[in-house]
């Protein structure tokens, strides 16, 4: 696998310190990954700002670091909008082809994208056919640029492993795969051997982060008692210190032929606080758990 780190880590958000992508890029590589994975939304790579002459001096930063862009990060929601004259799916359809262009130049095979969350008093037949057409055509379209779609598993629709795999046979384009992650099923009570198991053979990347669950409950006076809340708050703690089972899903995943991209990513707030210390001991405690089990 090769070892890449998000830049929406260090994208200031969560209370998280902020780097520019030049900065970003040097400091994956002191931490040792070989890869990024480039947010492709402001503060960083956003197509408004991706002019031929940033991209020339993001790729003299990849060269310089002697580090690989693996992918780019799409921010999408497929969902049909309230407001019907709006295109905000073709909008959403064009921001995925000018990421693509941008992955093409700087070397990056993957462009990460999401489905769509459910929406209220929409069918979620129609939802899905909707989302099914809406990924053809950005695959078609990135396909000019020789870039694969990778759908992660985050938003509502397909998001558990049976349906995603069902999605993905729906849409049948070859430059679809799967941005397969742990968290997800890990929240939802799914096995996590199984279901990389099944996912992997249709997997081109992975984006990792460990989290403990915080149980949530609500005093109730009357009672002189709690009664319990649902769900439970989830907090980002080091990796492998958290709840998930990375040693089941990674077997399920090299089983199934999985050896890309494994991604590790700090996108919410993190036990110990947002310091750009902090955020370097997480990521580099990423890749030291993944380099002692023979995972690079």
């Amino acid at each position: 696998m090769q070892l890449s780190l998000f830049s929406i880590s260090y994208a200031g958000l969560w209370g998280q310190a902020r780097l520019e992508l030049p900065a970003f890029i040097a400091k994956a590589a002191e931490l040792g990954y070989s890869a990024v994975m480039l947010a492709g939304k402001r503060p960083h790579l956003a197509p408004l700002d991706g002019s031929d002459e940033q991209l020339a001096a993001l790729q003299g930063v990849l060269a310089e670091h002697r580090i690989a862009c693996g992918a780019v990060a799409a921010y999408v929601d497929l969902a049909p909008s309230g407001a019907a004259e709006v295109p905000y799916v073709e909008m959403q359809i064009g921001y995925v082809e000018s990421l693509a262009r941008i992955a093409s130049v700087l070397g990056a095979k993957y462009v990460r994208v999401f489905t769509a969350y459910e929406a209220p008093n929409q069918s979620p037949h129609a939802q899905w056919a909707l989302v099914v057409r809406t990924l053809q055509e950005m695959c078609d379209r990135a396909a000019a640029d020789g870039v694969t779609l990778a759908v992660q598993n985050h938003h509502d629709l397909a998001v558990h492993t049976t349906a995603l795999l069902e999605m993905l046979a729906d849409i049948g384009r070859a430059n679809c795969k799967l941005g397969f992650d742990a968290w997800s099923p890990f929240l939802r009570g799914e096995d996590l051997y199984a279901a990389a198991r099944a996912a992997a053979p249709h997997t081109a990347i992975t984006t990792n982060a460990d989290y403990i669950r915080l149980p949530r409950f609500r005093y109730e006076p009357a009672l002189v008692n709690y009664s319990r809340q649902q769900p439970d708050l989830v907090r980002a703690v080091p990796f492998g210190t958290g709840e998930i089972d990375y040693e089941a899903f990674f077997r399920g995943l090299t089983e199934g032929g999985f050896n890309g991209l494994a991604t590790y990513e700090m996108c919410s707030p993190i036990r110990g606080g947002g310091d750009e210390s902090n955020l370097d001991r997480y990521a580099a405690t990423y890749v030291r758990w993944m380099r002692e089990r023979g995972l690079r």
